[in-house]
């Protein structure tokens, strides 16, 4: 391997700590994120979801990918410094079409896609010397997002449910075939054993990842109570709901389980395998954030309503989804499903029983109480457990 090519890996030699590069780059994603929340709050409706759903998914592709390689190459060398804010040029500008990615701009959000998703791979090739033992992954790589461009293109050119369901394809395209070790014929199948990565350093964008996507919780929280009239007590009561919801959430996630899944992906055998599951589970986990942001913008602008069934999709659809990605996530850390991941999930089912008799604010009230009810419940078993451990341990 060339010194020029060296340069730009990242040292092994110790802890691979997230750059003030990927830092900024995440600001991005801030921007897709908020778009994707005020879409869905725009389309209440089955197609609305699935829309917003599908281009949720691309958007964490994007994202995902680009984390990978980061953790190979080093962000503050110049060219990947360089690339990486080309990347973030090309991903504003997707962000920027997200609201209209099934209308005027398809091809726009289409073509900024596959642009990241090819153009990074390409450059990774370029950058690599033909006998690194990345190159064989790289190429597989290469070979399914360049299908998955193809698909993308010809969905943007058809109109409707049909450039859903060609979108749909190539987002499953993208996602299986790191499953199945990028197989290609011709090409052959990697294994995630070769996928060296610097697990702590996975562990920590995905965990950035969810402050940015809390973030948008809570801005959405702040910017309908801002709008409120009169700060009076019946707009300040939904506002508090809200923003305890949120901290419910990111209680649950980084008290309970964020510095364990450090620890557990940093000291695996596979660490390539651990941090594909991160990915996989991170995408519900969020998903759910997302949507309970506009579960939030709901009940603080809407509070007052009776819960349509619109309504109603976000306002458990949020909160279930969460704990679904994050029952997933900590069962890949804990080698369990919680009980209390469960319990909350059988609780929002018998709440949708009679949800729709109850207005918004209500039903919001509720499902903040499952969350608080879930974080607590769980905060004090790993407590317990703990102290357990450390008693034995003396």
């Amino acid at each position: 391997m060339s010194g020029a090519t060296r340069s730009l890996l990242r040292s092994r030699d110790g802890v691979a700590r997230v750059s003030n590069e990927e830092l900024f780059f995440d600001l991005v994603y801030v921007f897709a994120v908020t778009q994707l929340s005020h879409y869905l709050l725009d389309h209440l409706t089955v197609l609305g979801a699935a829309q917003t759903l599908l281009m949720w998914f691309t958007v964490w592709l994007g994202w995902q990918y680009t984390a990978w390689v980061t953790n190979w190459f080093e962000p503050t060398a110049m060219p990947i410094r360089l690339a990486l804010f080309s990347i973030m040029l090309v991903a504003l500008v997707m962000a920027s079409a997200l609201p209209q990615a099934f209308g005027d701009r398809a091809m726009v959000f289409a073509g900024c896609y596959a642009t990241i998703q090819v153009g990074r791979t390409l450059w990774v090739l370029l950058a690599l010397p033909k006998d690194d033992a990345l190159v064989p992954n790289f190429r597989r790589i290469l070979a399914w997002t360049a299908i998955a461009a193809v698909l993308w293109i010809v969905g943007a050119l058809c109109d409707g449910n049909v450039r859903l369901g060609v979108w749909a394809v190539a987002v499953v395209c993208e996602y299986l075939a790191p499953m199945n070790g990028f197989a290609f014929p011709g090409l052959g199948r990697s294994s995630t054993s070769e996928w060296t990565i610097d697990g702590g350093h996975i562990a920590e964008r995905c965990q950035q990842f969810v402050i940015v996507a809390l973030g948008e919780s809570v801005l959405a929280s702040g910017v309908a109570f801002g709008h409120a009239k009169e700060w009076q007590l019946d707009a300040v009561i939904p506002m508090l709901v809200t923003f305890v919801g949120s901290l419910a959430m990111w209680w649950m996630y980084f008290d309970t389980s964020s510095k364990d899944a450090t620890h557990v992906i940093e000291h695996s055998n596979d660490p390539g395998r651990l941090g594909a599951y991160f990915h996989y589970t991170h995408v519900i986990l969020v998903a759910g954030i997302i949507v309970s942001a506009v579960a939030d913008e709901l009940v603080i602008g809407e509070g007052s309503h009776h819960a349509e069934w619109k309504y109603l999709g976000a306002l458990l659809g949020g909160p279930a989804i969460y704990l679904f990605g994050n029952a997933l996530f900590k069962r890949v850390v804990y080698g369990f499903t919680p009980q209390s991941h469960i319990g909350g999930l059988v609780l929002l089912a018998a709440l949708a029983a009679f949800a729709s008799h109850m207005t918004v604010f209500a039903v919001g009230t509720l499902t903040t109480v499952v969350l608080v009810a879930v974080a607590a419940f769980e905060a004090v078993v790993r407590r317990r457990g703990r102290s357990a451990s450390q008693r034995a341990a003396d």
